[in-house]
């Protein structure tokens, strides 16, 4: 909602400014230029990506256009599952966890936190790391270093989309010279006719410039930046997960481990220790009945 409101910000002052200053919004509709910017555009994005890559950069425009998931409440949750699975590991043994790893659907404890599940990677993420636990011995330092390369590979691969569109982004402008060349070619050839209709024809061509410049700075650039926090929210998500399970398998007392991972959450989402002791201790209570 608030990247909406952005972009009508963006469009609004400089619509707002053009007609300040007397000027005829109808000469700023060109869909031909539009046409030659935002189609070359694109195409430049089809030629140099694959179609895993288009569809991420599908997926994230969408997203850009939401709010986070990883609010407080997300890591509340997320924390008194991780809460639930080790105190169920400390008082039963590890081995207890292999079924909950193995078929996470039919888990009870990670079927009560459904979008946890939801989220196929983060799962995988928790489950594939608590079968290594399971399954043998494993230093905590071979652990974490483990964790920690999934999740450079997994982040590298969110930002690839990014990079595709912040490519686009730079595009922009010259394709908008491309599109004022063509212009002023068709101008050109318009020559010795009325004033009017050159004058027309070189606002057309100007206006090209004008659409990939401001589509460049004010709408395919932020969209890029935006998908780009969005893949720091989630890295720094599983940064806590990363924490929050190496902190247990050192031996530190679950109530404890899911301390270390609040510690590890960004400032400006970071629940209450109260908050989280208040939902870990009242078993089987989400976020909010424990905040209620």
């Amino acid at each position: 909602m608030v990247a909406i409101i952005g972009i009508l910000v963006v469009f609004g002052a400089v619509a707002a400014g053009y007609l300040m200053e007397k000027g005829n919004i109808l000469v700023l509709l060109q869909p031909a230029e539009l046409i030659i910017i935002l189609g070359a555009a694109i195409g430049t994005v089809l030629i140099s990506n694959p179609p895993y890559i288009l569809k991420q950069i599908l997926v994230g425009i969408a997203g850009a256009f939401g709010g986070s998931r990883y609010n407080s409440n997300c890591y509340l949750d997320s924390l008194k599952m991780m809460y639930d699975l080790f105190t169920r590991a400390r008082k039963d043994g590890l081995p207890t966890l292999e079924a909950d790893v193995e078929e996470p659907a039919k888990s009870k404890i990670l079927a009560a936190h459904p979008a946890f599940l939801k989220d196929r990677h983060a799962c995988a993420f928790v489950c594939d790391t608590l079968r290594a636990v399971t399954s043998g011995t494993i230093e905590p330092f071979d652990l974490d270093q483990m964790m920690e390369s999934d999740m450079d590979v997994h982040h590298q691969s969110a930002r690839a989309p990014v990079a595709s569109l912040t490519t686009m982004a730079d595009s922009l402008p010259g394709l908008g010279i491309v599109a004022a060349v063509l212009g002023v070619v068709i101008t050109m050839g318009a020559l010795g006719g009325p004033p009017e209709e050159i004058g027309h024809k070189v606002a057309a061509a100007l206006v090209g410039t004008f659409l990939g410049i401001l589509l460049c700075y004010g709408l395919v650039g932020p969209l890029a930046s935006s998908m780009d926090k969005r893949a720091d929210d989630e890295h720094a998500f599983y940064n806590v997960l990363r924490v929050t399970i190496t902190a247990f398998v050192k031996g530190v007392p679950p109530i404890l481990a899911v301390e270390v991972g609040r510690r590890s959450v960004p400032g400006h989402v970071r629940p209450s220790f109260k908050d989280l002791e208040l939902v870990c201790r009242n078993r089987g209570a989400g976020p909010q009945a424990a905040a209620a």
